[in-house]
């Protein structure tokens, strides 16, 4: 039994040699190296001799008595990332065959969005009229050129004006450049690194080291296909756990050598199968939001577009996040939004409009810090000027974030998620911010609605009450009197403000508003005193010919009575302990 075992060992051990040498024409063995050897010898300093030639016996040619076969089993062929036979000499080495990413043979086919269709069809006439110039021989060059022009007048007006669920549309596009596609066209050097060395290689997140002006850094990105085959393989760039532990061990490897991080959101979401779920999906995302807080080293993150749900943030937690022009964030896909609230996916544009999800909007809302500009018709209307404004993004946000200290980039990041949806009292926000974000403050008295009778007899009847305290030298109603003077007030004001639009000075406040707004200069704003002032002079002088001048007038009367009898009343003392109160509780806050 143990000869026959000893013979069985013997006989894999030369069939494994047999696999890895070959019979050449003399007789001897010829050798052909693989290029995780070539790459291993050129370690050792021997270039260009493998690591297994240095070491084989020389086998001689005396004992042919017998011939042995080694089949190999039949396997699919998988040729990333190795090559079958590299090239030596291309430039790069080696190591350039490790990138799977290579220029696609044929030009990807023209996608038109709904709404580009009437473009598509000023640009039929176009063609229309050319080739009927070349068929007949004559000169259409003014309708060519007045067409022309119509045509880039509707691109420029219809990408000036795009909704929400249209910018949502062109973020989808499928010939919108990838990852790979701005980091080839940035980058003057990129090498790919790959592996979670818990699992196997995800394809749908990309990670590398590359440089832009010499200085390097590390990339981390979602990985779109640019074909079915390539979205096939990338999973569409929905990665799985594995491709999340990938992106986190570049971190800590950038972190611990210091790389400044750039990272690429474009995925509609981490991969939501059951699979995924049992390998801890969720704790994966999790563990890259809490790693990347405490990461030491500047961090830009840039949506390039689509950045879905919890999939987009567990790279998106950084210093800087930048948005191209077209891209949309948000946390739940505008259709899966309108299912849950209107039942039905057809809903989708009013869901887009109400989540906000466009690179302006959430400038507004300072989630996101900037937009990277897009050419008209998308970013694959010209991918290279795109990367281009992309790399100056770059280099712009780093020089920035690399000024400060470790404890300085730590507390921007803390401090910038955690002012997101927060609010701080005494700073001025936007009239139409105020309105959406904060609730509307309740007032005691809405003017206008109270009649001009109910005033007189409520005034009245607080003057009696006045002159009884008085005569009777008990205590004034002082609480009663601030609150009517309160009133009052709001009602002449009220009034004041429909004699200014019965007059027809509207208009011309929106004018002079609008030259305030564009003025920055001290002479700009001497000239705007003046308009103003003789505004006023116009409208004081008109004010006798509103059709309310009547009720104002006696509005006004009455203040000034109540005004009067407020002045010689003695203070309010609720409202003087009131005052003292909330200035001790403000101190003690602060």
């Amino acid at each position: 039994m143990f000869p026959i075992f000893l013979c069985r060992v013997n006989l894999c051990f030369f069939k494994k040699m047999y696999s890895a040498v070959a019979f050449s024409g003399s007789g001897t063995f010829a050798y052909k190296p693989s290029v995780s050897e070539l790459l291993q010898s050129s370690s050792n300093g021997v270039c260009g001799m493998p690591l297994k030639a240095l070491g084989r016996a020389r086998l001689g040619t005396k004992r042919r008595d017998f011939t042995v076969f080694a089949k190999q089993r039949k396997v699919k062929k998988h040729e990333y990332p190795w090559t079958q036979d590299p090239d030596l000499n291309v430039k790069g080495g080696v190591l350039i065959h490790l990138s799977p990413f290579k220029p696609l043979k044929e030009k990807p086919k023209p996608v038109t969005l709904e709404f580009e269709k009437p473009l598509m069809d000023l640009q039929k006439k176009i063609i229309d009229v050319q080739k009927m110039a070349n068929e007949t021989g004559m000169d259409f060059t003014d309708q060519i050129i007045s067409l022309e022009n119509k045509y880039q007048q509707a691109l420029k007006d219809l990408y000036t004006h795009l909704t929400p669920i249209q910018r949502v549309n062109i973020a989808r596009h499928p010939n919108r450049p990838t990852f790979l596609d701005h980091v080839f066209n940035i980058t003057e050097r990129f090498v790919e690194l790959h592996g979670d060395r818990a699992g196997y290689d995800d394809p749908a997140i990309v990670t590398g080291l590359g440089s832009i002006n010499g200085r390097s850094y590390m990339f981390i990105g979602h990985q779109k296909g640019r074909n079915t085959k390539e979205n096939i393989q990338r999973n569409f760039g929905m990665p799985t756990p594995h491709g999340y532990r990938k992106a986190l061990r570049m971190m800590y490897y950038a972190d611990h050598h210091g790389f400044p991080i750039v990272t690429f959101i474009d995925t509609p979401g981490a991969y939501a199968d059951l699979k995924s779920e049992e390998l801890g999906q969720g704790e994966a995302i999790a563990h890259n939001l809490r790693t990347m807080f405490g990461l030491k080293v500047p961090i830009v993150s840039i949506v390039m577009g689509e950045g879905g749900s919890g999939g987009a943030l567990a790279i998106g937690c950084a210093n800087k996040l930048l948005m191209m022009e077209n891209a949309v964030f948000y946390v739940a896909s505008p259709e899966a939004c309108a299912a849950i609230l209107w039942k039905t996916a057809k809903a989708s544009p009013k869901a887009a409009e109400k989540l906000k999800i466009t690179a302006g909007e959430l400038c507004k809302l300072q989630i996101a810090d900037g937009v990277i500009p897009e050419p008209l018709g998308g970013a694959h209307a010209d991918p290279y000027w795109t990367s281009q404004q992309i790399k100056m993004a770059i280099a712009e946000s780093m020089n920035e974030l690399l000024e400060m200290d470790t404890q300085g980039l730590l507390r921007e990041r803390f401090l910038k998620f955690r002012k997101i949806g927060g609010f701080q009292e005494g700073i001025t926000i936007e009239p139409e911010r105020k309105v959406n974000m904060k609730r509307k403050e309740t007032t005691l008295f809405q003017p206008g609605m109270t009649s001009d009778k109910q005033l007189q007899v409520e005034v009245d009847n607080l003057k009696e009450r006045v002159q009884k305290a008085k005569q009777s030298s008990g205590e004034l109603p002082v609480h009663d009197l601030n609150v009517m003077i309160k009133k009052l007030q709001n009602e002449v004001d009220h009034e004041h403000a429909q004699a200014f639009k019965a007059l027809g000075f509207d208009d011309k406040m929106v004018k002079l508003r609008e030259e305030a707004a564009k003025s920055r200069t001290s002479k700009g704003d001497l000239a705007l005193k003046q308009k103003t002032d003789k505004l006023q002079e116009e409208f004081d002088k008109n004010l006798p010919n509103a059709p309310n001048y009547a009720r104002l007038d006696h509005k006004l009367h009455m203040l000034k009575e109540l005004e009067s009898e407020a002045t010689n009343a003695p203070p309010d003392v609720d409202e003087i302990v009131k005052s003292i109160n909330n200035e001790t509780s403000g101190t003690g806050e602060e």
